[in-house]
């Protein structure tokens, strides 16, 4: 008899019609990512019109440092469950509870440090604030494994609607709160609402139910697999927010603050075009794993969609950053403009960058993710201290360095494995990454030579628009970077689908 949950355990093998169902699930969760984005900068519009620099560097020190708290509890058992070619409901079982003590052990951990934490900033409030931010940590662990069984069963539709409706509830409480004088603790409630309503929604569209563990040997290698995997993302994650605690301690909450809501603006843009196709890729590319010429084409036609797409958005954003800051948080929050502007010219090679995982998770080799981690993290707090002494800006400019040194040899070491190097990564990406940064020094040379004397909204908008020209003109008029294109087309004379094809 076949249950409900048969398909979350399904074995991994290709199927027709794999490649258009991939697309169409990219699509999906980067319109949702899209969609979440714009509520996202919605609710950032308003809560920093209502709230103070100040508050949100107190918040975002904590958010800061606990940055790594759903790399760690997930323990890396996503993307481990999810490209694994069959696994059972007692070994997700034993997945499941080792989370909830994970979860559960951090959350003490960080509850008891919160008085440490605030003297070591001299600001008391902090303290609060990270004891209630603490629960972050089990309320994460409560939806790791529903979340990966819908991934495994590439039901991205329910994972996009499912994020969506938990941004948009806790923006609604966040702003509630914020209207009635709750101050930054309308900040903290945010990602805390935020998970609360997506374990609710996660339990509700995934029927699976937690049962007794299975210590199995598989789950021991699942395990190992997760912890390579782990070794990456937490200390990528630690080494990303140690600019803001850095900048939190030697230049106060204040500038702090400045550089959160960059990072913030910054980083919904960027997750639009990274974190959710990572879950595609995975699930995607693991059923390809048996034919590795199919493997590569595959790859080599995601990589140039999210390069070209990430670097022409990445260069408006360059161009027109500043503009773009006073039109939605106020003149207040000025100096947040020349740090959005250095975090796009870095997202130009950073979106490219960010898809290594792809190839790790897929080939099996966490390991050598994790040992990636360390280099990486490394050349980063080089440039932390090398950017330190000359402020928020300063740093802002070292990772930007950093990152476009390590993006090619990040990709071509994550592809090794696979047959996938150096030359691939450069013909996959390479002129996208140009024509973006042509498109970025053509904008901003405009818009300063001719545009300088012009009203905000005519300078925000034909800046833009010189921008977009350019790269363009760049990508697909001298370089020929055509395949997005045609593959934008293809998938555009395919929205009459009504669901995805069913997985035998």
């Amino acid at each position: 008899m076949t249950s409900r949950t048969d398909r979350y355990f399904a074995e991994h093998k290709p199927f027709e019609g794999l490649g258009r169902a991939s697309a169409r699930s990219g699509v999906t969760l980067v319109v949702a990512r899209a969609i979440n984005a714009f509520v996202q900068v919605a609710t950032t519009v308003l809560l920093a019109r209502l709230l103070t620099p100040h508050d949100y560097g107190l918040v975002g020190i904590v958010t800061a440092m606990m940055a790594f708290a759903p790399l760690l509890v997930d323990l890396g058992t996503t993307d481990a469950s999810v490209q694994k070619g069959h696994t059972t409901r007692g070994e997700i079982s034993a997945l499941f509870w080792l989370n909830m003590a994970i979860g559960g052990v951090c959350t003490l951990i960080f509850a008891a440090a919160s008085g440490p934490i605030a003297a070591l900033f001299g600001e008391p409030d902090i303290a609060g604030i990270a004891l209630v931010s603490s629960l972050t940590f089990i309320l994460t662990a409560v939806t790791i494994q529903h979340y990966a069984l819908m991934r495994r069963a590439m039901d991205f539709r329910t994972l996009a609607i499912n994020d969506t409706v938990a941004n948009v509830l806790s923006s609604i409480v966040a702003i509630a709160m914020a209207f009635t004088s709750w101050g930054y603790w309308a900040l903290v409630a945010k990602p805390l609402f935020t998970l609360a309503f997506t374990a609710i929604g996660a339990w509700m569209n995934c029927p699976w139910l937690p049962g007794r563990p299975q210590f199995t040997a598989e789950v021991k290698s699942l395990v190992r697999f997760g912890l390579g995997v782990t070794g990456f993302t937490v200390s990528d994650s630690i080494v990303r927010s140690a600019d803001r605690i850095a900048i939190g301690y030697f230049y106060g909450p204040g500038p702090a603050g400045y550089y959160q809501n960059a990072f913030l603006l910054y980083g919904n843009v960027l997750s639009i075009l990274t974190e959710s196709l990572h879950n595609v890729a995975v699930a995607s590319l693991s059923k390809l794993r048996g034919n590795l010429d199919d493997l590569k084409r595959s790859w080599s036609a995601a990589l140039s969609t999210v390069s070209f797409v990430s670097a022409g958005v990445f260069a408006g954003l360059a161009v027109t950053g500043q503009d773009f800051v006073v039109l939605l948080l106020g003149e207040k929050w000025s100096e947040t403009g020349p740090l959005l502007c250095l975090f796009a010219i870095r997202g130009i090679a950073q979106a490219t960058e960010r898809s290594l995982g792809w190839l790790h998770v897929v080939a099996g080799r966490s390991d050598r993710w994790a040992k990636w981690g360390l280099v990486s993290a490394a050349w980063q707090i080089l440039a932390l201290i090398a950017g330190l002494p000359f402020g928020p800006l300063g740093i802002a400019v070292s990772y930007a360095v950093v990152t476009y040194g390590l993006s090619v040899p990040a990709l071509a070491y994550s592809g090794s494995p696979l047959g996938i190097g150096a030359k691939d990564v450069l013909a996959a990406a390479g002129p996208q990454t140009i024509a973006g940064l042509c498109a970025t020094a053509v904008g901003l040379a405009v818009q300063h030579f001719f545009f300088a004397e012009f009203t905000i909204w005519a300078r925000f908008l034909l800046s833009g628009l010189v921008c977009m020209s350019t790269y363009l003109l760049v990508a697909v008029g001298i370089f020929r970077v055509t395949g997005p294109l045609k593959l934008a087309f293809s998938m555009l004379g395919d929205l009459g689908f009504r669901q995805s094809p069913k997985i035998p």
